[in-house]
């Protein structure tokens, strides 16, 4: 059995932007916008202080998920619960398809590991335990490694790859004012695809392989989907229809995750053509890819 050996801890989890077009349930980027939590060691149960994105509808109880993450943490290495004094700062939208819930989950994982004096979990081990949580790997796939992340499920568990993504990529996002759960997109796509439909992303996503470490160049043409995108437009149609426009413009634009923010990858440095393109009410900020995934200290 482990034993904390830190009582005052905290961590820095970057949004995720998961599918990249096609690479659904698969691919995913770390965004350098990044939730802050610190943890102490208290004398009994969870005290919850929430600000930030969210903070006016998040639980303050042992549901929040940062706290679920870091039980399930302690736990899966046998110590026994300490009282917790969680202060969660978070600037990664909720209910936008920018990964807040693989945020809240990797931070949880890694404020056990650092109570426990770091090392307590390997990266297979933590991708493990935050995949059990999150339900999938993409996202927190990449809240931990940082960078451009291929997540899969193998027979025994969880897997990733890491990539290095070309220095000139960047990305922009439009955030709107409304969120979209992940459980709703998720029930628009259909039991079953086409052969074509496959072959064409199965291409696709081995370009945008090419496109995000080597060849920026081919980033609107890997960027193409035809797996998931469409199949969601009832539930986001203004989205699709920001997503269509940008595209037919030539920019390599998606939805990001399951929606409904676009991400648009760039390798311009002047965002001004592409912020004229924010809809009213919807919010254009321009963002560096994160070559690290969450970190501690």
């Amino acid at each position: 059995m482990a034993d904390l050996v830190s009582t005052s801890v905290r961590v820095a989890a970057p949004a995720t932007s998961a599918n990249l077009g096609p690479g659904f349930d698969s691919f995913a980027l770390a965004l350098e916008l990044r939730d802050v939590v610190e943890a102490q060691v208290a004398t009994g149960g969870i005290q919850l202080d929430v600000t930030g994105e969210g903070s006016a509808q998040l639980p303050r109880d042992e549901t929040h998920l940062v706290a679920r993450a870091t039980r399930a943490a302690l736990d899966s290495v046998g110590v026994s619960q300490p009282g917790l004094r969680l202060r969660c700062r978070n600037a990664v939208p909720q209910g936008r398809g920018l990964g807040s819930s693989a945020a809240a989950i990797v931070s949880g994982i890694r404020l056990a590991d650092a109570l426990l004096g770091g090392g307590a979990f390997s990266d297979e081990e933590a991708l493990a335990l935050a995949t059990a949580l999150e339900g999938h790997p993409d996202n927190v796939a990449a809240c931990l490694l940082g960078s451009f992340t291929l997540a899969r499920i193998e027979p025994d568990g969880p897997r990733a790859v890491r990539l290095e993504v070309h220095p000139d990529i960047g990305a922009s996002l439009f955030v709107p004012p409304f969120e979209l759960s992940t459980a709703l997109a998720r029930g628009l796509l259909p039991p079953e695809v086409s052969h074509r439909a496959a072959s064409a992303n199965a291409a696709r996503a081995a370009l945008l392989v090419a496109a995000l470490t080597t060849r920026p160049d081919l980033l609107h043409a890997a960027t193409a989907d035809a797996l998931h995108q469409d199949f969601r437009r009832p539930a986001m149609p203004e989205t699709l229809a920001l997503v269509d426009g940008l595209r037919a413009a030539g920019e390599a634009a998606v939805v990001s995750g399951a929606g409904p923010t676009v991400l648009v990858l760039t390798t311009s440095r002047d965002p001004a053509g592409l912020r004229r393109w924010t809809p009213a009410d919807w919010a254009h900020s321009t963002i560096a890819v994160s070559p690290e995934g969450a970190v501690t200290g």
